[in-house]
């Protein structure tokens, strides 16, 4: 066996690898190239091949270097990125070049558990995850849903509440700025960058691999969601709504139409993402329709060569994440926040 190092975006042997895998549309090239379009992030990955040079496991990983510690992460921004090995020892030999390298180590696993065996790994949080399989007709899939999501789903219609596909930035930049306020008025969060949506757009969307889904009240949009797909799968991966027009339910919507979209393109199972384990509104929501529920575990390992200045760093980033969310600060200067601040929330 040999280890070689390669870059994952453009290399055709992570597409051979990712392709015979159980991979997710976080393996994909597409992802890793918004992260770097997006954040500069230097994105790499150990390969492990056979005696042919043919790829058998994987370990993709960006190298961080900024004001906090140096670290390697797995991957940043993505919900979950199993290693692509099939045991122990694999995941040891690709470890082992990557833990050379000296600096903290952070990933997230969720499908393959081969890495919760290994004692080198200290689990720091853990995060909900729900998916649900597309199987039969939508008649089928309709009377397997909680009555409460059924419910919903009709007076979503009852209100006049009308779907449609986005086909042009416009559409992203104003389901952006729908993001931005409930990230900002709901929760006090920043959002990610415009840029990373646009990103995912010209990577995703732009292809054929995935659809902005939106809904409109009386013509005003009041809600939407953004769903990627890799290899038969789909992905919900963002989602915003108009809190004042919540009762009628515009997402419950959008999510039966995202999932009899997935039907009509053969898709076989929608991944419904991370909920944080104590977000309990938007787990009972996912609940309604998600026939699989799973634990996603953050793992690090090591603490690399630490700056000092990181502890102060860490407690700042909160303290400015309030101040740029407070309401009196106008929405185009906490955009502006979420651009410089956010490649640090990693």
């Amino acid at each position: 066996m040999k280890i070689i190092a390669i870059d994952p975006r453009v290399d055709p042997l992570w597409q051979r690898l990712v392709n015979c895998k159980e991979s997710d549309v976080f393996h994909s090239p597409g992802w890793m190239t918004v992260l770097a379009n997006t954040y500069g992030f230097d994105t790499r990955a150990y390969l492990l091949l056979d005696e042919f040079g043919e790829p058998v496991a994987g370990l993709p990983y960006c190298n961080i270097t900024d004001i906090r510690t140096p670290r390697a992460v797995t991957l940043p921004f993505s919900d979950y990125c199993d290693p692509l090995v099939d045991d122990l020892d694999q995941w040891q030999a690709l470890t082992a070049a990557l833990f050379r390298h000296g600096t903290t180590y952070k990933t997230r696993c969720l499908h393959n558990n081969v890495i919760l065996d290994d004692p080198r790994l200290s689990l720091v949080n853990k995060a909900r995850w729900h998916g649900i399989e597309i199987t039969g007709d939508d008649a089928m899939i309709w009377v397997g849903l909680d009555a409460s999501a059924r419910r919903a789903i009709r007076k979503a219609k009852r209100c006049g509440v009308q779907i449609s596909v986005a086909d042009s930035k416009e559409e992203l930049r104003s389901f952006f700025e729908l993001h931005l306020q409930i990230r900002k008025y709901k929760y006090q969060l920043l959002a990610q960058p415009y840029k990373f949506l646009e990103n995912i757009w010209d990577q995703f969307i732009a292809k054929g691999d995935g659809f902005l889904m939106l809904a409109r009240y009386q013509g005003e949009l009041v809600g939407g969601a953004l769903f990627l797909e890799w290899r038969q799968k789909l992905y919900y991966k963002f989602n915003a709504s108009n809190p004042e027009l919540v009762a009628c339910r515009p997402n419950d919507l959008v999510l039966w139409e995202g999932i009899k979209y997935a039907l009509d393109r053969g898709i076989n199972y929608l991944d419904l993402g991370l909920s944080d384990w104590e977000q309990e509104g938007l787990v009972r929501y996912k609940r309604k329709y998600a026939t699989d529920e799973k634990t996603i575990s953050f793992l690090t390992h090591g603490n690399g060569a630490a700056n000092k200045s990181t502890p102060q760093i860490d407690s700042l980033l909160p303290k400015l994440t309030d101040l740029f969310t407070d309401e009196s600060v106008p929405d185009a200067v906490t955009e502006r926040a979420g651009e410089v601040l956010y490649r640090f929330f990693v």
